[in-house]
């Protein structure tokens, strides 16, 4: 194998493996990038086995091959050459050599052999959604994904069809509920749901972050395949029953505080200011026209502030994580918020007039 190609299209292709690859790992194959040469392009692939991902780039091919290469080392390679291009020829012991004008180095390769397979998917069965929407969808439940490892069903995010042309995306982690539901032009048929992983749902938001327009995607058996340019992106689902989610939101929250949002940041963030790391509580209570926050904390003190609101309910005080509440402020588009709430036991419903097909959901919890 030898080819030559440039400089920048190798960096690039290699910096979509970066977080793909497995930096610790019991199967050394998997901190490698699959190098294969045919015809006048270098493709590039890398995999844990849940997400994979191949990149496709033009290069002067010598001589068609293939050969594993340690992604982290040829990446910093690239990053680092001043040359415009380079020449990779592969050696009979696996060993790569790098040349690009001045600077020279030898790499340790491996089998291309070794490297597991990347799924066959089926173009028929592709669809192109709006890839603005899926974006904003992604950033408005992602927050929500446990990183619990030992909750395995809650480790992505929840992908189900809506009606005809609706998709709608779901993710908790068992004290909060994110929901996102948006209209697509195509109509995006899914008899079941799907769950993808956290990781995986990652390279998806960054795949998208390179333009807009629309997102092929294609769903086939315990997998899920995206393409973006020269990019495809494959997706292993989770394999296990996501939580009837509907159960968990109250109907009957008739308990309305409405205050601006700046407001309740800026005063989450000052009173947070001496939480406990352990638990992040604040206390809010709920009076006519006023909403109180306090954190208290043994070993630094008490911070309170007071935020004017639109309230004519009972009087409450209900215990939250104040992160949580952050966390949907920050992806919330409205410049005013709607607390619904029913009484100290009952979770917070978050709704958005700009956004309709949003919704969140915090659990209270106890200070």
């Amino acid at each position: 194998m030898e080819i030559k190609v440039s400089r920048e299209e190798l960096k690039q292709g290699l910096y979509w493996t970066q977080n793909v690859v497995e930096k610790k790992t019991t199967k050394p194959i998997l901190s490698n990038a699959l190098l294969e040469c045919t015809g006048d392009k270098l493709k590039i692939s890398a995999t844990d086995l849940e997400v994979g991902i191949s990149v496709e780039v033009p290069a002067q091919v010598k001589q068609a091959g293939q050969v594993a290469v340690p992604a982290k080392s040829l990446y910093d390679i690239a990053r680092e050459i001043t040359a415009e291009h380079i020449t990779i020829k592969r050696r009979d012991d696996h060993w790569l050599e790098i040349n690009a004008g001045s600077s020279k180095f030898k790499v340790v390769g491996l089998s291309p052999q070794e490297f597991p397979s990347m799924p066959e998917m089926s173009k028929k069965n592709v669809v192109s959604l709006d890839a603005p929407a899926i974006k904003a969808m992604i950033e408005k439940t992602l927050f929500s994904v446990s990183t619990d490892e030992t909750k395995y069903n809650l480790n992505g995010v929840f992908l189900e069809a809506v009606g005809e042309k609706g998709l709608r995306m779901v993710a908790t982690d068992g004290h909060r509920l994110s929901w996102s539901e948006r209209p697509m032009t195509q109509s995006f048929q899914l008899a079941k749901g799907v769950l993808l992983p956290r990781k995986g749902v990652l390279e998806l938001q960054k795949l998208i972050q390179e333009e807009d327009g629309v997102l092929p995607i294609a769903i086939e058996g315990r997998n899920v395949m995206v393409q973006r340019g020269p990019v495809t992106l494959f997706i292993r689902l989770i394999e296990g029953d996501f939580p009837d989610y509907r159960q968990v939101i109250p109907s009957k929250n008739d308990q309305n505080a409405i205050l601006p949002k700046a407001a309740l940041v800026g005063a989450l963030r000052r009173v947070s200011l001496l939480s406990q790391d352990h638990n992040r509580g604040v206390k809010l209570t709920f009076n006519s026209g006023q909403l109180e926050l306090m954190c208290s904390n043994p070993d630094l003190g008490e911070a309170r502030e007071e935020v004017e609101c639109q309230y004519k309910g009972k009087h409450l005080e209900v215990g939250f994580n104040y992160r949580y509440f952050l966390d949907v402020l920050s992806v919330l588009e409205d410049e005013t918020v709607r607390l619904e709430i029913k009484d100290e036991i009952s979770p917070c419903l978050i709704r958005s007039d700009v956004d309709k097909g949003f919704l969140s959901l915090i659990m209270p919890m106890r200070l």
